[in-house]
């Protein structure tokens, strides 16, 4: 589950993590009274309008402006909020803006320059152990960094059953060449940080950048969080972060209705039983000259109410050309995923336009295909892979 950057940024702050400090804002009003407030209890004169989406680039596609006055500040909200902004990890269409951070300007003069870091934490799955993964090069795509100088990314691998240790914190501020009072504010920027991320059961933490101010204080200035789904059970207060606008509504309607779903850009729609023989299908439909339109997993039970509602959602992709239903009956019984089958075409009649194939393997298998054969409906069954592969092969 993701999280906005005010969201991540107040998760940071409840685990010392110094932050660019803002207040979020639904209309322009709200916005220009978040800059007012900021200005008494900061002193800032100048603030950083961001509009707030799950996806990164945001600058690039005008979603991140500096207003020198309140009248910008009004006129700058006014232009974010509501605007489809389209950035590079966006689809063409673009994300509506329903709110933006309104945040004070820690770009100040003072004794020493300002200096942009890349910094985050995640898993790294090849030693299976966690990494904080980092880079003097900040504000910049950390992909480009990596391409163009990879010698500017540094890692530090930590044994999750020992935790950070101090004599890493202080390679990172090292390598990131600072001294003095910026590299004791570093090391603990790191550990406030390593903590966040392992007090709040996250699958990633990516700050970009961390900024060490004129004064030497390091701020945490942009902020993506991917918190673990499997995890929110013991974090109800994060799981009511969760904001359904940025997710993909067929996604959610899926996931309410107790399916595994993710759409994809494919012609073939799939509904299977597990997520191990989903991937299967999905090779299948490759091999066969298709594309998956989808990721369905409709779990360890595919009555007509459930098959229906699979059937529904996958028909509302316009590229779906056919859609293959591989199920293995081990705890779920062939036979009444046939029926579930049967009576979902029934209810929803011309509804569906697309050729069907149903294959059915395991437990009453054999009497599942008789039933998909004498149902007289559209539908064609198969026994095999291989020949279920060869039929999506023959309508695609």
């Amino acid at each position: 589950m993701n999280l906005h950057e005010y969201q991540g940024k107040e998760l940071l702050n409840k685990y010392g993590v110094k932050i660019q400090r803002g207040l979020v804002a639904s209309t322009v009003e709200e916005a220009v009274n978040a800059a007012k407030e900021l200005t008494e209890s900061t002193g800032t004169g100048w603030h950083v309008i961001k509009a707030q989406v799950h996806a990164g680039g945001r600058g690039k596609g005008g979603g991140v402006k500096l207003a020198k006055s309140l009248d910008q500040v009004k006129e700058i909200a006014d232009q974010i909020l509501g605007m489809q902004l389209v950035t590079p990890q966006t689809s063409a269409e673009g994300k509506t803006v329903n709110q933006v951070l309104v945040a004070e300007d820690v770009y100040y003069p003072g004794e020493s320059e300002t200096e942009e870091y890349y910094m985050s934490v995640l898993l790294n799955r090849a030693t299976g152990q966690n990494m904080i993964m980092y880079s003097p090069e900040g504000g910049m795509d950390i992909e480009e960094v990596a391409e163009k100088m990879p010698e500017k990314i540094f890692q530090e691998i930590i044994d999750p059953t020992v935790g950070l240790r101090p004599f890493q914190a202080s390679r990172i501020a090292f390598n990131l060449g600072l001294e003095g009072t910026a590299f004791k504010e570093m090391t603990k920027f790191v550990f406030a940080l390593y903590n966040a991320y392992i007090g709040s059961d996250s699958s990633m933490f990516e700050i970009n950048p961390v900024l060490k101010t004129s004064d030497n204080q390091i701020l945490a200035v942009d902020c993506k969080v991917s918190l673990d789904n499997n995890a929110l059970f013991r974090h109800k207060d994060l799981a009511e972060l969760r904001d359904v606008r940025e997710e993909d509504p067929t996604e959610v309607e899926a996931g309410e209705a107790g399916l595994n779903f993710v759409k994809l850009d494919g012609n073939v729609g799939c509904m299977v039983n597990g997520a191990g023989l989903a991937m299967a299908t999905m090779d299948i439909i490759k091999l066969s000259g298709g594309s998956p339109a989808n990721f369905l997993d409709v779990g360890g039970t595919a009555d007509a109410e459930r098959v229906e509602k699979a059937f529904r959602i996958i028909l509302r992709d316009e590229n779906v050309k056919a859609i293959l239903v591989n199920i293995f009956g081990g705890i779920v019984r062939c036979d009444r995923v046939a029926q579930g089958v049967i009576d979902a075409y029934k209810n929803m009649g011309d509804a569906i336009n697309v050729p069907i194939i149903v294959r059915l393997q395991g437990t009453n298998a054999v009497e599942a295909k008789k039933m998909i054969d004498e149902s007289g409906l559209k539908v064609l069954s198969a026994i095999t892979l291989e020949e279920a592969a060869q039929k999506v092969k023959e309508v695609v």
